[in-house]
């Protein structure tokens, strides 16, 4: 069996006509019969190229609004039928059935129909049948035919054409064909996660993961690892859907930062206040509210200067020349933000290297959304972490109940431990991070290592005493012993918000109480492992 296969005719059928004409006319040119249906066929007999209508092919006209045309043994056949086998050329024959050399189908825009918003009816009238069965069919018998499910690949068979003297190669076809399954998987996932999301079933019997291939990273977490970065297509501003307006190459480890420092800056409503959150290692080490977008960073940067250095910053407003200015004077990998004035951008334009990302939106923390990480042989699905703070009842459990300094602090601490790896220790006062304790496996720990980064913060501002005196402090699980809330009463916190729900919450209350501070109870936990 010959590794070539002269292409003598095709199949095209595509929602998406970007280049279908250029394409259509250059295999023409070269003697390729082109069959067709619908639109495409239309736009292809109007640019007055030879086009055969597939129900000459079938001897069926399109019906049911074109849910049937394709469906049929004459195309299938065509495409099933394996070259130089006996049985199957006297099936052809017997049956009129011609070869099928080429597919080219792009879906139905099922993925883009649902992230505008469309309803029931629409979505469902999105999703391609004879595409997908097309697609497989040609994929399976890819000895002896070439499949494209993408328009960037139409250059590519042109050129095996024009090298190969009007054939395509195995090897084109192999690769070809993995694409073409890997995309009908990925639109398979894509309407089986909607399905599961419409009708509230929260874990389905089987679960699939699909996305596009956005960018090759250059490596993974570290240099020996291979990594890309792919898009679901899910509708939520962020780093997935982000214009890059100038900076090198994101790399991975860059995705994942500023992935965590828009999600947390995207809490803070711009409406009521700017907002910064400057992130290292997906790890907060500065967040603050302000006046200003250049109040709110210089307040954030404040809680940990070291830490901050080679950071991603990320803002809740346009951003401002007057803030730009202040970010660009340390060493910053990422910023990224709703948008940026044009002298904003030309600022940050100064530094060649540093990332802008800007995302048009802001993503909303309410949003129900899935979130997944793999483990070996398997993968691991949950609903996104969509508790806000606003939304909660709190509920005062001691005797000093907080006053409305420290009640805006309490909330603005939980909002922020909400984004902190666990164990999460967070103070915080007059709208800013004061020190923040992230990843410990003991709570303690965690409350007294964020003491000691708001004793640095002070030393480094040239301050006499640490900037946790008069703080708050907000844990992101309960308090399973009193040693941890004893510790932040140390520090100087006078107010502490927590979930609760501990064996021992009387004996942490009572120790609150001992202690003097005013605590409140969320009812809602905050893990992020």
């Amino acid at each position: 069996m010959t590794d070539a296969r002269v292409l003598k005719r095709a199949l095209l059928s595509v929602s998406d006509k970007t280049g279908l004409i250029d394409f259509a006319r250059a295999l023409s040119a070269r003697g390729v019969v082109l069959i067709s249906t619908g639109g495409t066929r239309k736009a292809i007999a109007d640019a007055g190229v030879p086009v055969v209508d597939v129900s000459d092919v079938t001897g069926f006209p399109e019906m049911m609004d074109g849910r049937v045309k394709t469906l049929h043994p004459k195309v299938h056949g065509g495409l099933l039928a394996i070259r130089e086998n006996p049985e199957h050329e006297a099936a052809m024959l017997a049956h009129g059935i011609e070869a099928i050399d080429l597919l080219v189908v792009n879906l139905y825009p099922f993925e883009a129909t649902v992230a505008k918003g469309a309803g029931w009816d629409e979505s469902i009238e999105n999703i391609d049948i004879g595409g997908p069965a097309m697609i497989r069919a040609a994929a399976k018998n890819h000895d002896d035919v070439a499949v494209v499910v993408d328009v960037a690949d139409y250059a590519v068979v042109l050129e095996s054409l024009e090298a190969h003297d009007g054939a395509t190669t195995r090897a084109l076809r192999k690769k070809l064909a993995q694409k073409a399954y890997a995309r009908t998987a990925a639109y398979d996932s894509a309407i089986s996660n909607w399905f599961a999301q419409a009708i509230g079933e929260d874990t389905p019997e089987y679960r699939a993961v699909g996305g596009k291939l956005s960018e090759l990273m250059r490596y993974g977490e570290n240099p020996h690892q291979k990594a890309g970065f792919y898009l679901t297509g899910e509708n939520r501003p962020g780093v997935a859907t982000a214009r890059q307006v100038q900076g090198k190459q994101l790399s991975y480890n860059n995705v994942n930062d500023t992935d965590a420092a828009f999600e947390l800056a995207s809490e803070f409503d711009p409406a009521r206040t700017a907002a910064v959150a400057i992130i290292k290692h997906a790890n907060p080490c500065g967040v603050a509210e302000g006046s200003s977008l250049t109040d709110a960073y210089l307040k954030a940067l404040a809680c940990d200067p070291v830490s901050a250095f080679g950071g991603i910053v990320a803002l809740n407003r346009k951003l401002d020349a007057s803030a730009a200015s202040e970010i660009v004077k340390i060493f910053t990998e990422v910023i990224i933000a709703p948008d940026a004035d044009e002298d904003a951008i030309a600022l940050i334009g100064a530094k060649k290297n540093l990332r802008l990302l800007l995302t048009g939106g802001l993503s909303d923390p309410r949003k129900v959304g899935l979130a997944v990480r793999s483990v070996s042989g398997g993968l691991l699905f949950q609903s996104r972490d969509n508790a806000v703070v606003d939304d909660m009842e709190l509920k005062i459990v001691t005797k000093r109940a907080p006053n409305a300094q420290e009640l805006a602090d309490l909330k603005f601490a939980f909002r922020v431990a909400k984004h902190v790896k666990s164990n999460a220790i967070v103070y915080a006062k007059n709208g800013a991070t004061v020190g923040i304790g992230a990843g410990q496996m003991s709570r303690v720990d965690s409350s007294r290592i964020a003491a000691w980064k708001a004793a640095e913060a002070a030393k480094a501002a040239g301050l006499p005493e640490t900037l946790a005196k008069g703080s708050v402090v907000a844990s992101d699980a309960f308090f399973p012993f009193a040693d941890g809330l004893l510790a932040a009463a140390e520090a100087g916190a006078t107010a502490v918000i927590q979930p609760g729900g501990s064996m021992r919450d009387d004996e942490v209350i009572k120790a609150a109480d001992e202690a003097g501070l005013a605590m409140v109870l969320t009812g809602h936990r905050h893990f992020r492992h």
